[in-house]
């Protein structure tokens, strides 16, 4: 589905590329192939509806001055068929076209037959993607980073599918390696501890009190049978019951904020099945890795990298980074196209260090695409909320949906792009006003809501959009609300081409606010029966198109409020 935007901006490229051909014939320009150009809606709406860069990248080929071609554009253009009103020829040579004020009432019928598919488009054709998101280490509580990670990994998860993508959501389970070891170690001492015996966990492990309450659930179910085995084997349950414990504490947790993963991939899987062996003998045979000091390094430098990188520590053990490429290996073996990774803002070192790796493996670096996040601040009473009233640690993702809800939270999380900093005002994501976003998004959806349950009470319905004169709809404020349901797909189609929900987020702000400003200024069920029919027609597509940008975000669209 492309929608009238799209249509209107095709049907003006190629009339733009006709007027180049026929420009040539009469002489009026040299005879030049039309160059890459964009016909794209201005920033400003006394631009127009859409403006060309045509002109000016003619110039040279054409050896001509922008504005003169532009001229030669206009006189040429035949424009027979569509809503155009005028052109003119702007600055250094811009072309902006004006449309009839009313064109855009044709998105109308097409919102109400596609309804819960408006807004679809067939940017991806149907090729596979994988978005991979949160893969936080199964050793404790999801906090704020990982909330964020969260909410914009299946956010453009879903926007992708519904631009057209084949999308799989994927969680890399960081079940192997020093962590877990670590995480043992901080287990046993526990252990011991609860006890009575003498335990201390490692300065690198794990000191959380929710460490406590796992052993204590362990105890529980298995007494002191542990305090008489070997380390080796008392660890091993210990981590064994803990990571089932954990894994299922995230899964819980991630359900709740409306996050669901089609695969769960372990890190271990990857050591068990002989996968990192097998990968670190191929870039072996692609010559891309060397022995020095007892170690085996990647030649990472060959790749624009700072310095090489150890795959295998002298010891014999592969590093997290070799691991990491076995994994990454794994995802393009499975037929891949596109493998896209949301990273915190401490793994921007290890981005060069990984498209390096799968430049190696003879896959395209390029295929990888990895968003880093920046950091999440809370703030309650306008003062930095360091840590959770209940754990005494940091602010869990439980704890942060109990506050201010679900909504609200993912809301907040993706109305920024993923590379800004994002301080979370806790009060203000409680609001019950508009100045909350999320309320002032849902307040919308509400309010149309309400003006058909007053339209039931009456024993009326909506009338279909087909059936009604939509010519009626003529106010500046009804001819906005409509141009902006227009610009959907679009939105759409950008959101998911820079993989940026925080645009999406955005576009139903500013239609929950051409909706009110509606709203506030006229009666949509009026004594005028005809008037009536098209101002329903109207708010129906809003409530459509309001719904599918909330349920792309992961919010809900609530009757009600």
């Amino acid at each position: 589905m492309s929608g009238i935007v799209e249509t209107a901006r095709e049907q003006l490229a190629r009339a733009l590329r006709e007027a180049v051909a026929a420009a040539g014939r009469r002489g009026a320009l040299p005879v030049v192939e039309p160059p890459d150009f964009v016909v794209e809606v201005p920033r400003e709406k006394e631009h127009g509806d859409f403006a060309t860069n045509l002109a000016m990248l003619l110039a040279r080929p054409a050896r001509t001055a922008p504005r003169k071609i532009a001229g030669a554009l206009c006189d040429n253009i035949n424009l027979t068929g569509l809503p155009v009103q005028r052109v003119e020829i702007a600055g250094p040579g811009f072309i902006n076209f004006y449309l009839q004020p009313d064109w855009v009432l044709a998105a109308l019928p097409e919102i109400e037959a596609a309804g819960d598919d408006y807004g679809r488009v067939d940017q991806g054709r149907g090729s596979r993607v994988q978005v991979e998101f949160v893969s936080a280490n199964p050793t404790g509580l999801l906090h704020m980073g990982n909330a964020r990670g969260a909410a914009l990994g299946d956010s453009i998860a879903a926007i992708l599918d519904f631009a057209g993508y084949h999308v799989s959501r994927e969680y890399y389970i960081n079940d192997a390696g020093n962590q877990i070891e670590n995480f043992g170690l901080s287990l046993e001492a526990r252990y011991f501890q609860l006890f009575g015996r003498a335990g201390e966990v490692p300065e690198q492990g794990y000191h959380g009190e929710d460490i406590v309450d796992t052993v204590r659930g362990f105890i529980r179910r298995h007494g002191e049978r542990y305090l008489h085995t070997g380390p080796d084997e008392r660890r091993r349950a210990l981590v064994e019951y803990a990571l089932a414990e954990k894994l299922t504490a995230i899964k819980t947790a991630l359900a709740a904020f409306g996050v669901r993963y089609d695969v769960w991939f372990s890190e271990q899987s990857l050591h068990d099945s002989g996968a990192i062996r097998d990968t670190l003998r191929q870039l072996e045979e692609r010559g891309y890795v060397y022995s020095s000091e007892g170690a085996l390094w990647f030649k990472a430098r060959e790749f624009g990298v700072e310095k090489d990188e150890v795959l295998v520590r002298a010891s014999g053990i592969p590093t997290y980074y070799a691991a990491d490429i076995a994994y990454h290996r794994d995802k393009f073996r499975r037929g891949f196209g596109r493998v896209i990774n949301i990273w915190g803002a401490d793994h921007h070192g290890h981005v060069p260090r990984m498209k390096a790796a799968v430049a190696a493996l003879g896959y395209d670096p390029d295929a990888l695409e990895i968003i880093i996040m920046q950091l999440v601040r809370l703030y309650r009473g306008g003062e930095i909320v360091r840590m959770s009233k209940r754990s005494g640690q940091f602010v869990t993702l439980e704890e942060l949906v109990e506050e201010v809800g679900r909504d609200a939270a993912r809301y907040f999380f993706v109305m920024r792009s993923a590379d800004s900093h994002l301080d979370f005002d806790l009060d203000l994501a409680r609001a019950q006003s508009n100045d909350n976003p999320v309320y002032y998004v849902q307040y919308a959806h509400a309010r149309i809501c309400s003006i058909f349950r007053q339209l039931a009470a009456r024993g009326m319905t909506v009338p279909e959009a087909g059936k009604v004169d939509l010519s009626r709809l003529k106010e500046e404020a009804e001819l906005a609300l409509a141009r902006k349901l227009a610009d959907f797909p679009g939105e759409i189609d950008a959101a998911a081409r820079d993989l940026a929900p925080h645009r999406l987020a955005r576009y139903v702000h500013e239609l929950a606010g051409l909706l009110h400003s509606f709203y506030n200024a006229y009666r949509v069920i009026t004594d005028d029966a005809a008037l009536t029919e098209a101002r329903l027609v109207l708010v129906g597509a809003t409530r459509t198109v309001l719904a599918n940008g909330l349920r792309l975000l992961g919010l809900s669209a609530p009757e009600q409020m």
